[in-house]
């Protein structure tokens, strides 16, 4: 039983119009599910992919009228998102500059080479030279260019008061290998260490750094909600919620995502992980062609479609 890596990861907007352009129309990315917050529905849950809405690719967002973020420690500080070589990265610095978007300029971070940006609400993003590993599914309706596209999340870099306690989690109950420590670019002096699951590389890391002398984060617009990650099937998820229960890890216990089964809990420092199974996916109630493209709603939720469409704005 092992964690396969980034299975998606969910943040928070406050204008679901503008994420929509900007995740789409900037990044390129593909629009795969339009659905609502199955414990809010009030409340879009919009969720961008690559081009087959594959497992780790997908980048997802509530959107809630809250205020933005107060950055600090206890929350998740940057997503990565891989694209396939240097180059990429260069066309990547020009696409951003062109559309107005700052962006620190390419370095080389963990011996890969990066480039930090922010969408509108700062949302701290990178993107990540993957070294062209694990394959792509590009999108034919993309603004990118196929070989620019962004092809998945990873590496996640969180960051926490205390790590001796997270790291227990990491490696005693999920399973990760602490693989190595690279400085903190934030914080002379300090240390970002690296966790990997199943094959490694960019898609299967979590990036942890310990900034005890930062103030606690307040979540709101531009920050995230929680992190997932992966696990291939029902019966290993199942062996999931029998293991935090064993090891007396409080957890939501099994949700059913219809999308995906889900499995809720916290670390020590207080960030919400999530463990979710690799199917049975977004095509799911849509055909795969279609997909994005109306409001798509669980069946436990499509008695009340006309009062949760009445209560959305169009996105455009």
């Amino acid at each position: 039983m092992q964690l396969g890596g980034i299975h998606h990861l969910t943040a928070v907007s406050a204008d679901a119009r503008a994420n929509h352009a900007f995740y789409t129309g900037v990044l390129g990315m593909r629009l795969v599910k339009k659905t609502v917050n199955q414990d809010d529905t009030s409340a879009y849950h919009l969720f961008y992919a690559d081009g087959e809405a594959r497992p780790g690719t997908d980048l997802t967002f509530f959107e809630w009228p809250v205020p933005r973020e107060r950055r600090g420690r206890d929350s998740v500080t940057r997503t990565a998102l891989r694209v396939a070589g240097e180059a990429s990265l260069l066309w990547w610095a020009d696409r951003l500059a062109g559309a107005g978007i700052a962006h620190a300029g390419l370095v080389e971070r963990d011996g890969r080479r990066v480039l930090d940006f922010e969408d509108g609400e700062g949302q701290r993003l990178a993107l990540v030279d993957d070294g062209g590993t694990g394959g792509a599914a590009p999108w034919d309706r993309s603004p990118v260019p196929p070989e620019h596209q962004i092809r998945g999340l990873g590496p996640i870099t969180l960051t926490v008061g205390e790590r001796a306690a997270t790291e227990r989690v990491l490696t005693d109950v999920m399973g990760m290998r602490a693989e190595r420590d690279y400085p903190d670019p934030d914080a002379p002096g300090r240390h970002v260490r690296v966790y990997a699951m199943g094959d490694g590389g960019p898609a299967a890391e979590l990036h942890v750094a310990e900034r005890p002398d930062l103030p606690a984060a307040r979540q709101g617009a531009g920050g995230v909600h929680h992190v997932a990650f992966r696990t291939p099937d029902e019966a290993q998820y199942q062996a999931w919620s029998d293991r935090l229960r064993a090891m007396r890890m409080p957890s939501s216990g099994p949700v059913d995502r219809y999308y995906f089964q889900s499995l809720y809990f916290r670390e020590p420092n207080g960030i919400l992980f999530e463990i979710a199974t690799d199917g049975p996916g977004f095509a799911t109630d849509e055909p795969l062609d279609r997909l994005g493209e109306r409001l798509a709603l669980p069946p436990f939720l499509e008695a009340r479609r006309a009062a949760i469409e009445a209560g959305l704005k169009p996105i455009g």
